[in-house]
């Protein structure tokens, strides 16, 4: 079977800007490349489960039921739209002034649960399993291939990101640079989520 057309969809889901990359960038830029490897691991990890989820058969009950797709956006915009907030608000402390940066640190679970209610992650499942998947013989076996293949070519997509972050810091060496840096993610964040309905 031929995977390139695939492959190349994932590289440009998986490294376009998105609230997931935002986040990344953030967390990477404030608290160090190492704590934005969980991160990465956590969300490619739960967007390659929600393609296999989709494939299974959650997809079709969600094209027959546009309100709940409906809902789930309109979820997901909300929560995304009060991460923006929690960031534009943060306390900031340069890194020239703190050892150990204030606010709380994305989790795992957090990074996993972003996938869930993301509707540029929901936007792309669909259209991994009704492009790539829909026509196959053994579509189950497809659609797992694909979640592991999106799996693996996310990691380093989302690394770009992480690497990104750590390029700012620079910026963000007073507490003037720290403030201006969250600000500046926290209206990229916001602006991700509600352009995603335009979609």
């Amino acid at each position: 079977m031929d995977l390139l057309p695939f492959l190349l969809f994932a590289l440009v889901a998986s490294i376009t800007p998105g609230p997931t990359n935002l986040l990344v960038l953030s967390n990477s830029a404030r608290f160090g490349l190492l704590a934005a490897v969980p991160l990465v691991l956590a969300a490619c990890a739960s967007a390659a489960l929600l393609v296999l989820l989709v494939g299974l058969g959650i997809g079709d009950a969600l094209t027959r039921h546009p309100l709940v797709q409906q809902a789930m956006a309109w979820a997901g915009i909300a929560w995304l739209s009060y991460l923006a907030w929690q960031i534009f608000r943060s306390p900031a402390v340069g890194l020239d002034n703190a050892r150990q940066q204030p606010g709380k640190r994305l989790s795992m679970a957090a990074a996993a649960g972003l996938q869930v209610v993301n509707p540029k992650t929901w936007m792309m499942a669909l259209a991994v399993v009704g492009v790539f998947a829909a026509h196959a013989p053994d579509k189950t076996n497809r659609v797992a291939l694909l979640a592991l293949l999106f799996f693996l070519v996310a990691i380093p997509c989302l690394g770009v990101w992480a690497a990104l972050g750590r390029g700012v810091t620079r910026f963000c060496r007073t507490d003037a640079g720290m403030r201006r840096f969250n600000q500046v993610m926290a209206l990229l964040l916001l602006a991700s989520a509600w352009l995603s309905l335009l979609a």
